[in-house]
């Protein structure tokens, strides 16, 4: 099957075929000296607040709604994020689900999965043995499946955040985005080609992004820390490295404690609970990982929140 193009006219597009289907989450500024940082007003772009709790129900209704057919199960292996999504846009439109996670997801992610009426097969200890448990289910079924970031459908679908801050927030010329598998990333740098600075931001201890970067290609990465059940997938997509090559301009790298930093000030400004990956592009910029100039605009974008901590400890 003829594999459809990452390009601003195919995820504009999406933005059109999902719209029912997701909400617009709204974007709200900051003085930098609110967080202790110099220079011009901060974008959050609130993502966490999308159906499911993030960004991924926006690929999950795109692949839904162009692939497959009335009735036919759906298979998505994920840490918990993509599975949630998947699960509720299945919900949604009458297709039965089956989600796979590894013994590493959150209680709180398997619980929304499960209330969205997937059945949910916890194997392995992290997402890349999940996927391939999946994998072996799908062989035996032909149920379609749903990849978390390495396919086409996938980054269009996210790219459709990059087509709705480029309306609601113009001014942005830089945009920090955390990364794990790359889907995400993928698809705001092919909506935005280049027009403003797209930089991917990712936990020490899982350097995916990175590691390609340096390599030259994706490669098996070790993958640990306190994000790694939403940004802990052991090798970039292949279908996202050419895009990020051409069209990235940064791939920074945070700790664990930077993240926590990060999630405690975002309660202490904002009062919003942001699990540990949505929290990670905040993270370089509270941490001075990346320092932009005296009046540059600098766009966040706060992609998760499904967890039940509070108290960041």
């Amino acid at each position: 099957m003829t594999q459809p193009p990452i390009t601003r006219a195919s995820i504009d597009a999406a933005a059109e075929l999902i719209r029912p289907f997701i909400r617009e989450t709204p974007i709200i500024e900051i003085a930098a000296s609110d967080i202790g940082l110099d220079g011009a007003p901060i974008i959050f772009k609130l993502e966490f607040m999308q159906r499911s709790g993030t960004f991924k129900a926006r690929g999950a209704f795109y692949n839904l709604l162009t692939r497959g057919g009335p009735g036919q199960g759906v298979v998505a292996a994920s840490g918990g994020n993509h599975g949630a999504a998947v699960a509720y846009a299945a919900q949604k439109l009458d297709r039965p689900a089956h989600i796979f996670v590894p013994s590493i997801s959150s209680p709180a992610k398997i619980a929304k999965i499960k209330a969205a009426g997937a059945e949910v097969h916890v194997g392995g200890a992290v997402y890349a043995e999940a996927l391939r448990i999946s994998e072996d289910w799908i062989a035996r079924t032909g149920d379609m499946p749903v990849h978390a970031y390495d396919q086409p459908e996938t980054l269009i679908g996210q790219g459709t955040v990059a087509a709705e801050l480029r309306r609601q927030a113009p001014e942005a010329e830089t945009l920090l985005v955390s990364v794990g598998g790359g889907g995400l990333i993928g698809g705001i740098a092919a909506y935005y080609r280049n027009d403003i600075k797209v930089i991917g931001v990712e936990p020490e201890r899982a350097p995916t992004l990175r590691r390609a970067l340096d390599a030259g290609a994706p490669l098996d990465v070790a993958v640990s820390g306190l994000a790694a059940d939403s940004l802990g997938a052991a090798r970039l997509g292949g279908n996202v490295y050419p895009i990020v090559r051409e069209f990235l301009a940064d791939a920074l790298l945070v700790t664990d404690d930077e993240i926590r930093a990060a999630q405690r000030a975002l309660w202490d400004t904002l009062r919003v609970v942001v699990e540990p990956g949505g929290a990670a592009a905040f993270a370089a910029l509270l941490s001075g990982r990346y320092r932009p100039g005296a009046s540059e605009r600098v766009a966040v974008l706060l992609c998760g929140a499904n967890t039940t901590a509070v108290d960041f400890g």
